[in-house]
């Protein structure tokens, strides 16, 4: 796929969507005593050639509407798309403690070198060492900058003071929109998810569905990217926007690949009178909006800014490529930036008709995973009916990412089931291992079981040469975590098996031990030598979540693991359950940190001390021992939250973040260093 630059500013385009029509649109059967008729499945589209998974270019912006339109046509129902505007998180496509994950990687990911206790630091907690990931706090040792409210802070480790704050934009909603950041030599990537209900301006509409003539005039409604010059006092020297929700990004050295996912920019009114909606008048009207959309409301529209100079565009069609089958409902577009650039440019775009959600990257390739749960709504909302088995499964489509370049497409695969999020993919010897659970999760006795696959990347294909089905059957996976040639699975349901999988014969995957406690871990970090820490939730017999717990399992043996260790925080819970950046491990003295908060009144560390603070656990070849609790007491007058969010480590120093305080601790008395109030 080598499509052209896209088209720059001066097609008209259709008005923003309404956000939050997600859920409305997966419970859009049984709304009424008079069902919905049931959409037409779309048909596989002819120009895609068969034998395996292909992305093909449209022909023309005529051959490309057709498509989308049909497409869209077959999954619009009475109240708009499934799926709407609603903004995916980042790495994962459920929301909260249900995005819990594993992490992949043959060593602990800190990112850096730890030679010794008093030097070195550490890096945000990735999936693959060298390939970094969007965080609210990033170090390179010589500064630590943090992102947080709408605010850009630089820290000097040495002198432990601010040197520098950026106010990133005066708007009243940008200080609450989810704010992350990378970092490369003195430039700093600000990575912002804008939040709120979009108005889709109707009282500017000649007739509902039909965009107005100045849409491109109006402001564009999805991610922004900002540039920022961190040699002198920090400036922003770059802005970028563009239409979707941000869904990932990762960056290897000054190179950054970012992924956004935008949805058609249509108005779908609903037409009721003094009673109920009408249904079935709604969905006709709905289908007659997309038979008559332009090509502009599908495609995502872009705007950059440097010097004062502003430019817009559009993504030209030449950039869009299809499967043989997708929803119409969603593009995908992948952007590449240089942050060793003057600007950020167009980013040069490359954009797929695709629902995907999960991204993964090892440095030279890059997998954009779509599990087509947009295919399987009506069996979400029908109680113990399970999905058909055409219907559930995960397109994986690969990149090349090996160079600065333009992302080049090489081959795609399916497998049965869905993810949990990025740490169930993991590349290794020229294989990409694939977790996923198939069958129905929900209901009274779940049908469902979970596998790894095996699939041979040769740089032209994904070609499966061994599976292992059959694990936790009526239970789903939790965390996921390939350290070379071993497998880590944990599914749940009321007790943990935590199997071990044997992957080093590509052929014959085997399941070589399985373990059986109370409760699950969510998060997975191999240290070494045989041992490795599990962070999640203790739960009793029936399932019922107790609070937080770190595990420490001995996996020296694949036939038997074993737990050696609890830590038990009743009533706890960690973002490090369902976000690894929160979780810090430092090899060099073996100490383990993790955010903590608790409603139990005993508090953390058993002293009565309410609210949260950061775990600091020694972690010995026999278990834990606990060294202390990080608090930012010193916040608390000034009635912000003190709860803390990441840790890292400079020089010896151990960093705690929160919304409201930056705090440097020693890490072997756990003795406040300094304090900066933010």
């Amino acid at each position: 796929m080598t499509p052209e630059r896209g088209t720059r500013s001066g097609a008209t385009v259709g008005t923003a969507f309404v956000a939050g029509l997600a859920l409305t649109g997966m419970l859009l059967t049984g709304c009424t005593s008079e069902p919905d008729p049931t959409p037409p499945q779309p048909s596989p589209d002819t120009g895609v050639p068969a034998g395996g998974l292909r992305l093909v270019a449209f022909d023309s912006c005529a051959s490309a509407l057709a498509g989308l339109r049909a497409a869209a046509r077959a999954y619009v129902g009475p109240y708009g798309l499934p799926g709407g505007s609603m903004e995916p998180a980042f790495q994962a496509t459920d929301g909260g403690a249900e995005r819990a994950a594993g992490a992949d990687a043959g060593t602990a990911r800190d990112n850096a070198a730890a030679p010794g206790a008093g030097s070195g630091h550490s890096g945000t907690n990735t999936h693959e060492a060298g390939v970094d990931e969007p965080d609210l706090v990033k170090t390179d040792g010589r500064r630590i900058v943090t992102v947080d409210q709408g605010t850009l802070r630089v820290i000097d480790p040495a002198s432990r003071r601010l040197t520098g704050t950026l106010k990133l934009d005066s708007g009243p909603d940008f200080g609450w929109a989810e704010t992350n950041l990378l970092l490369h030599g003195d430039r700093a990537l600000v990575l912002t998810r804008e939040h709120g209900v979009v108005d889709p301006g109707r009282s500017r509409r000649a007739r509902p569905g039909v965009p107005p003539a100045d849409d491109q005039q109006q402001a564009i409604v999805g991610p922004r990217l900002i540039l920022v010059d961190l040699a002198g006092a920090p400036k922003i020297v770059g802005d970028y926007r563009m239409d979707g929700g941000l869904v990932d990004a990762r960056q290897v050295g000054p190179t950054v690949r970012v992924v956004v996912r935008s949805w058609p920019r249509l108005d779908f009114p609903l037409n009721k009178a003094a009673g109920p909606v009408d249904e079935k008048k709604n969905l006709a009207a709905n289908r007659k909006i997309v038979d008559q959309a332009p090509i502009d409301a599908w495609l995502p529209r872009y705007q950059t800014s440097t010097g004062g100079q502003t430019s817009t565009g559009r993504v030209g069609c030449d950039r869009l490529s299809r499967p043989a089958v997708y929803s119409g409902t969603s593009l995908v577009t992948l952007l590449s930036f240089d942050l060793g650039a003057a600007s950020l440019g167009d980013g040069d775009p490359v954009t797929v008709a695709a629902d995907g959600e999960t991204v993964y990257s090892n440095g030279s390739r890059l997998y954009l995973a779509s599990d087509q749960r947009w295919r399987v709504l009506p069996a979400l909302t029908s109680g113990d009916r399970a999905p058909e088995p055409k219907d559930e499964q995960t397109d994986i489509y690969q990149f090349d990412i090996s160079g600065p370049d333009r992302p080049r497409y090489v081959t795609a695969a399916t497998v049965p089931g869905w993810l949990v999020n990025q740490y169930a993919l993991s590349e290794w010897d020229g294989h990409l291992r694939v977790a996923t659970t198939s069958g129905r999760t929900w209901g009274r006795n779940p049908k469902s079981s979970s596998a790894v696959y095996v699939l041979r990347a040769d740089g032209r294909t994904l070609t499966e040469t061994g599976r292992v089905t059959g694990l936790g059957k009526g239970e789903r996976i939790y965390s996921v975590r390939f350290a070379e040639g071993t497998g880590y699975v944990v599914t749940f349901r009321q007790t943990d098996p935590l199997y071990t999988v044997d992957l080093r014969d590509h052929r014959k995957p085997t399941v070589t031990g399985e373990l059986k406690i109370t409760g699950y871990s969510s998060y997975l970090h191999p240290i070494g030598d045989g041992r490795l820490i599990g962070v999640g939730q203790e739960a009793n017999r029936q399932g019922r979540t107790e609070g937080s717990q770190v595990s420490l399992f001995d996996v020296s043996d694949l036939t038997r693991p074993t737990r050696i260790a609890q830590h038990h925080v009743r009533y706890g819970h960690s973002e490090a359950e369902f976000d690894p950046h929160a979780f810090l491990y430092w090899p060099a003295t073996r100490t383990l940190v993790v955010p903590l908060t608790t409603h139990d009144a005993a508090g953390i560390d058993g002293k009565g001390v309410p609210g949260g603070g950061a775990l600091v656990l020694r972690v010995t070849d026999g278990g834990f021992t606990e060294a202390g609790l990080v608090e930012h007491a010193e916040a608390r007058s000034t009635n912000q939250s003190g709860m803390i969010r990441r840790s890292l480590m400079v020089d010896g120093v151990l960093w705690t973040i929160s919304d409201s305080a930056i705090k440097a601790t020693d890490l072997g008395t756990l003795g406040t260093l300094g304090v900066i109030r933010i």
